[in-house]
């Protein structure tokens, strides 16, 4: 590994650890990765980390039938 590419690996992983447990938005954390949203996001599952945060399973129930319903209407 290239010193470039372990200073590649250490700025995600450091963005990866600040959204996971420290709050940090995913926004900003995209910026300390030095990567777009889309790959950020794709990085984090890759990882084990969901984007996804819900307090309740009665939250995520409403927000999926949400989801449902937008798609519905879309067909």
């Amino acid at each position: 590994m290239t010193s470039s590419e372990a200073q590649d690996l250490a700025r995600r992983m450091t963005a990866l650890g600040l959204y996971k447990y420290g709050g940090v938005s995913l926004g900003h954390c995209c910026e300390i990765a030095g990567m777009h949203k889309s790959d950020f996001v794709r990085f984090l599952g890759q990882n084990g980390v969901s984007v996804f945060h819900f307090d309740s399973e009665e939250e995520f129930d409403e927000e999926l039938a949400n989801a449902e319903a937008a798609r519905s209407d879309r067909a």
